[in-house]
């Protein structure tokens, strides 16, 4: 009898599911120190190790990863995310700028509607370049000031002229002033692509067809490349082909 008890006990038993799950508790606790032990270190260098052995474990240990459920990863996801979220971002929404609660916010609804956390990311990112550029194309500003007797007027260009800058940058010169000479000060201005180039084309061309002298000056060495490889201002149809357009 007690032969046969023993037997119908062994046969209950299903091992394998045993060992599935004793694995999947090692698997566990084995990413919760891994957790922790990233959590304690501290600067660039620790973490890059911290980063480097997670890689190891990975790739070498890589059957021993593959035997977690997607259940039980989903969990330890769920409670990092819950442990490194920064709750007091929350009560402190309304003092961050709006850009940047727009893009937090519109990362999170495309990241939870497409359930894709790389398109999600794809376009926070590019609504943080847009509204950087905004920004920084408000930083521009021209000054001037005239010679009188020389009829002579000096335009003092800070900031950066690229593709956003440009309408700042073209509507700060006044074409219809009666003048013999315009001087157009680069010193503190930086030319970045070809709508930037293009716009200084527009300045001198628009000048020198009303019989004004313009002058370039203050180029800092990327800016005057870039001009030299694709200004056209200076070539000998650039205002007949400016009064064809």
């Amino acid at each position: 009898m007690f032969r046969r008890r023993s037997l119908k006990i062994t046969k209950n038993l299903d091992f394998s599911r045993i060992l599935r799950n004793f694995l999947i508790l090692e698997n566990l606790n084995f990413f919760h120190r891994l957790y922790a032990e990233g959590r304690r270190l501290r600067g660039r260098r620790q973490e890059g190790k911290f980063v480097i052995i997670t890689f190891i474990f990975i790739i070498v240990f890589g059957k021993w990863v593959e035997q977690i459920p997607m259940a039980a990863l989903v969990a330890v996801m769920i409670m990092v995310s819950i442990s490194t979220f920064n709750w007091g971002s929350i009560t402190n929404i309304r003092k961050v700028p709006k850009n940047e609660t727009a893009v937090m916010i519109t990362t999170v609804l495309i990241t939870v509607l497409t359930h894709n956390l790389a398109i999600g990311v794809l376009i926070g990112v590019a609504m943080s370049a847009i509204f950087f550029s905004r920004k920084i194309a408000n930083l521009i500003h021209v000054d001037s000031y005239l010679k009188e007797q020389e009829k002579e007027r000096i335009y003092s260009v800070n900031g950066q002229v690229f593709f956003v800058s440009v309408d700042s940058f073209l509507s700060s010169f006044d074409f219809r002033e009666k003048l013999e000479r315009v001087i157009v000060d680069l010193t503190h201005a930086h030319l970045w692509d070809h709508s930037a180039v293009d716009a200084v084309d527009k300045v001198v061309l628009r000048y020198r067809k009303r019989g004004v002298e313009v002058e370039l000056i203050g180029l800092n060495e990327a800016s005057a490349t870039l001009l030299e490889r694709l200004a056209t201002h200076d070539q000998p149809d650039a205002l007949d082909k400016m009064g064809n357009h």
